[in-house]
């Protein structure tokens, strides 16, 4: 319940940061409406364009596993946003009331172990991300939200504490974004031909111990790099 805490509280600061104060009210401090289930599900389309479903085209292709694991990240920011939002304006509790939540789900155990890579039909992967996407619009209940995102990070062979890691690496480089210029437009996204996810999961890949205040130093090195 630790890591599920922490990162409800990394969303939150991030947002407030990002959004301002009470961007749970639905606008950011810019006026600009906010909608996660909308991101949420537009991010789950970019993970399926990670799977090679297109029966025209690169039929023999596999799926890309280590850019699935980056988009199930990016659908969490969303997913924990959500909650944050619906619990506040609808006056369910506190952050830890939430987490309490989370870690009751039925598949909550199963995602706390260790997952098995094993050869799947990716067909059937991609239906669950569309149980995903079917459950925003079929329910407003943000448990069963959460439980269907779950599925998705266990088959993409995510458990808890891999999807802590790269959570927290993504969401130091989501605060390394905006402190450079992404919401005016100036941030550069390509790193010497690389993108700056890519950049960040192999920071993470070869520092195991690196805390986020060092992440973020190591992308401020690596970004000034002419």
């Amino acid at each position: 319940m630790n890591k599920i805490t922490q990162m409800l509280q990394l969303q939150q600061t991030l947002n407030d940061d990002t959004n301002g104060i009470n961007w749970e009210n639905g606008t950011t401090k810019h006026g600009k409406i906010i909608d996660w289930r909308r991101c949420i599900y537009l991010e789950c389309a970019e993970l399926i364009e990670s799977y090679p479903w297109k029966h025209w085209k690169n039929i023999d292709a596999t799926p890309d596993y280590a850019n699935i694991k980056i988009e199930v990240v990016d659908i969490w920011h969303f997913v924990l946003s959500l909650g944050l939002q619906e619990y506040k304006i609808h006056h369910q509790g506190s952050i830890e009331n939430l987490s309490q939540k989370l870690t009751a789900l039925p598949n909550f155990k199963l995602f706390c172990g260790e997952i098995t890579p094993n050869d799947k039909d990716y067909y059937k992967d991609i239906k669950t991300v569309e149980k995903l996407i079917q459950t925003l619009f079929c329910t407003q209940d943000i448990d069963i939200l959460f439980e269907a995102f779950i599925d998705v990070a266990i088959q993409s062979q995510l458990n808890l504490e891999a999807l802590y890691r790269l959570y927290v690496g993504k969401n130091i480089l989501n605060q390394f974004r905006q402190d450079h210029g992404y919401k005016e437009g100036t941030y550069i996204k390509v790193w010497n031909g690389e993108e700056d996810n890519v950049v960040m999961s192999r920071i993470l890949d070869q520092n195991s111990d690196i805390t986020p205040d060092e992440l973020y130093e190591r992308l401020k090195e690596l970004y000034s790099l002419p």
